[in-house]
């Protein structure tokens, strides 16, 4: 997969399906430490990234054969942004879910199936914000970058 990256910024278009959405993040993530992310908080981002793709895939561009979306990067001072934008259903309500803490104290049998992923985005990004401009979903992380081993 061909990676446009310019001295601080990557940008990769995926079909939205399963395995062009991985070989994107995949793409992305090996780009990473070129834009001066360490290795370990490589690992980090690419948990966030992956949660986040694989929402825009299983729910935003669903049945929606032709749907598509970019993953860009940019590193800016002490922050690496990545913008999911999709050509998917909007977020219910145009808002973010919650990203809360799943209550693991309940019985086997009542455990939640999903709802996870958000919890972990939240945890690991420093901000996350979403909004649909014209007819497009953007959904931004941000993370503070740390010295690269």
């Amino acid at each position: 997969m061909k990676v446009p990256r310019s001295q601080n910024s990557i940008s990769i278009g995926f079909a939205a399906k399963q395995i062009e959405a991985r070989l994107a993040i995949v793409a992305t993530i090996s780009q990473l430490p070129n834009l001066g992310i360490s290795q370990s908080q490589c690992g980090d981002i690419e948990i966030a990234l992956a949660e986040a793709v694989n929402n825009v895939v299983e729910h935003a561009c669903a049945d929606l054969p032709d749907a598509s979306g970019r993953i860009t990067c940019l590193i800016k001072g002490d922050f690496l942004t990545i913008e999911i934008s999709d050509t998917g259903r909007p977020l219910p309500e145009l808002r973010l879910p919650t990203g809360s803490k799943a209550d693991l104290s309940v019985p086997l049998a009542d455990l939640p199936e999903g709802g996870f992923g958000w919890f972990l985005i939240c945890q690991t990004a420093s901000n996350v914000s979403y909004d649909r401009i014209n007819g497009q979903n953007r959904l931004i992380l941000e993370f503070q970058t740390e010295a690269k081993a």
